[in-house]
């Protein structure tokens, strides 16, 4: 089985039927985030996520409203992962090949372009890395272990 990436607040999906995509909202928790140092931003999106669940709530024009403006409502998630339960909602993961019906489109015609993670590179990121792998990843740069009293062990960047 392939790896999957679990879906977040930011996410962005489409609809076979629109014409512009939408960012996903999370509404149903506030507690449970993912892929966010901070626990700030980047909540977890569940099959509970449902009705007007987008930032604008539309999808530009709908084909099958003969071009007029769509009106974007989720009635149901498939392809959520059952194994992980958000105890705040009792909703399951999205991933990021899950799918939303619309009651205008049809089953499964909203769907996840991308996940909504982002890569966070931290500090303790770049102390925990092997320095050779660092190198061959940024041939630009040396990874320096500084061992100062006064560095406390970081990285350094140097050109």
């Amino acid at each position: 089985m392939s790896e999957k990436h679990l879906v977040c607040q930011g996410a962005t999906c489409k609809c076979n039927f629109g014409t512009t995509p939408d960012t996903l909202k999370v509404k149903t928790q506030s507690k449970r985030y993912i892929n966010d140092k901070d626990g700030k931003k980047k909540l977890t999106a569940t099959h509970k996520d449902i009705g007007k669940t987008f930032e604008k709530n539309t999808f530009g024009n709908c084909s099958k409203m003969n071009n007029n403006p769509c009106q974007a409502v989720v009635t149901e998630w498939s392809g959520y992962y059952e194994k992980i339960t958000i105890e705040d909602n009792k909703g399951h993961v999205l991933l990021e090949d899950s799918k939303a019906t619309c009651p205008v489109g049809a089953k499964d015609c909203i769907e996840i372009i991308d996940h909504g993670q982002v890569c966070e590179v931290t500090a303790q990121n770049l102390k925990n890395a092997d320095p050779n792998v660092l190198a061959e990843l940024c041939p630009f740069f040396d990874f320096l272990a500084e061992e100062d009293e006064n560095v406390h062990d970081e990285y350094y960047v140097s050109l």
